[in-house]
């Protein structure tokens, strides 16, 4: 269905409207008519949001086949199971379970060898061993491999198996990446110690930066897929991590500074699994991200993460295509050439969405400090919720990026054969192809609206969880979280809206 279409608008806007009027108890005023107004401008929200058109294409597909049931009732069902969500957290969560005295993350080491075996020594080093290895082997592959980006091992790990693979892997394992983290095994084998500590000023602006920039090269830069371009960005990467870690000492960096730690690290807060005192162990779901310690540029972390991924839609699109005849204008007035002017054009984008987010949120955050109840301020309360972005930032990059990893991903078997694009055979499977039929495009579309949904959903669990613990009061905890809800659904019509960019 395209935009606009004779269906799906119709529907959205009678239902905003009708929905409005109920829940409003029709015109006459009465006792409690404030709060009944407001949860009818938030349903009215919800149910506008409906009216986003249907996706006509999913990113990484080149069309969807017709679904077995009408698109514009996914969406709608995907605005009901919203607003049922908060109503359900509204009556039945009124006293905080993440926080005070039913608080804590319930771990539980698992018992025998499945606890241990997995975070013993010997596993430790092989898997340092294994990520300085893989280090070393996209930098040689990019600098001495053919320069062809399909067929060179660099690009494909890196974009695809790295910054894409690690996201699901943080949350359905943990803090992988830790354990592989190759910048960890260097500045353990050079034993960097601190010589200064670590500015309480930075926070995690470095890591907000480190994302900014990977992205920029991954989705601006000219030739940004380039091995040698790469394996060049991974040595000078390389170089700036041993510097900050000589100066503030590896723990310090890795868990404030270093880009790629504290982005899978934060992920990792989603998974139920987490290694603690040389053990593995489960934890309550969600549990840990509600004990994640914010500061200075947390709230910029997230914003880039969602920011950056909401770029990518946008620029596969007709929509970017518009805005970008009018910055070409600009650009040539400037005397830039074509080239130059694309990657102006690209780097305003990237940064625009990345404070749009930022804004968006911030602009909720307002609104729930007035409704009462705290005496934080604006900054200090956004630095309260930024914990419920986590959730959404994954389903972003899961719902956008799953495609490319299920189908390009595959060509790391014949490509880990052939790392430099020299004709080898080294593990027997230079001959494996790329099976396109693994993932249905209507079961793709299926999980891509699966994941935006369950990732709201659990924004909507923490961000309410939180406003029990600071308004108190459970009645003026809900009133705070209209706002925050209009947040979501905001993010979630985003998401389903970049979903139908791809191929427009």
């Amino acid at each position: 269905m395209t935009a606009g279409g004779p269906l799906t608008r119709p529907v959205g806007t009678v239902l905003a409207v009708h929905s409005a009027s109920v829940l409003a108890g029709g015109t006459r005023p009465r006792a409690g008519a404030g709060t009944r107004l407001a949860v009818a401008y938030v349903a009215a929200a919800v149910l506008a949001s409906l009216a986003v058109p249907a996706p006509a294409h999913a990113h990484g597909l080149v069309q969807r086949a017709d679904l077995p049931i009408p698109e514009w009732l996914v969406v709608l069902a995907a605005g009901v199971v919203r607003l049922v969500s908060f109503v359900a957290l509204a009556t039945l969560w009124r006293r905080p379970r993440y926080e005070g005295p039913q608080g804590g993350d319930g771990w539980r080491p698992f018992a025998g060898a499945i606890g241990r075996a997995p975070v013993s020594r010997p596993v430790d080093l092989a898997a340092e061993a294994l990520g300085l290895g893989l280090l070393v082997l996209v930098i040689v592959s990019g600098l001495a491999g053919t320069s062809s980006p399909t067929a060179n091992l660099a690009p494909t790990f890196v974009f695809i198996v790295f910054w894409v693979g690690l996201v699901f892997a943080s949350v359905l394992l943990g803090d992988v990446f830790r354990a592989l983290n190759p910048w960890r095994a260097l500045g353990r084998l050079l034993r960097l110690r601190a010589r200064r500590e670590y500015p309480e000023r930075l926070g995690h602006w470095p890591a907000a930066v480190g994302i900014l920039a990977f992205t920029w090269l991954e989705l601006v830069a000219r030739d940004g897929e380039d091995p040698a371009r790469l394996a060049t960005a991974s040595l000078v990467y390389t170089g700036l991590t041993i510097a900050a870690m000589a100066r503030y000492g590896t723990e310090p960096w890795l868990r404030r500074g270093e880009t790629f730690s504290v982005l899978f690290g934060l992920f990792a807060r989603l998974a139920v699994l987490e290694a603690r005192d040389g053990r593995l162990g489960r934890r309550r779901p969600l549990a840990a991200l509600a004990q994640l310690e914010t500061g200075p540029g947390s709230v910029g972390l997230l914003a880039v993460l969602i920011g950056t991924v909401t770029y990518d839609g946008l620029s596969s699109g007709s929509a970017w295509r518009e805005v970008t005849r009018g910055l070409d204008t600009v650009w040539e007035a400037l005397g830039l050439s074509v080239e130059t002017g694309l990657q102006a054009s690209g780097t305003v984008g990237l940064v625009g969405c990345s404070l749009l987010a930022g804004g968006f949120f911030r602009l909720g955050i307002a609104g729930a400090r007035g409704a009462g109840g705290t005496e934080l301020d604006t900054t200090a309360l956004a630095r309260a919720f930024v914990h419920s972005l986590v959730p959404i930032a994954v389903v972003y990059a899961a719902a956008h990026y799953l495609t490319l990893l299920v189908f390009e991903g595959q060509a790391i078997a014949y490509l880990a054969s052939d790392p430099l694009g020299r004709g080898w055979d080294v593990l027997g499977t230079a001959d494996a192809t790329i099976d396109y039929g693994v993932l249905s495009q209507n079961l793709t579309w299926y999980l891509q609206v699966g994941f935006v949904v369950a990732g709201h959903v659990a924004a909507l669990v923490l961000a309410h969880d939180r406003s029990l613990v600071l308004f108190g009061d459970a009645r003026r905890a809900t009133r705070s979280q209209y706002w925050m809800l209009c947040v979501m659904v905001g993010f979630t019509t985003l998401a389903l809206w970049l979903l139908a960019q791809a191929g427009t």
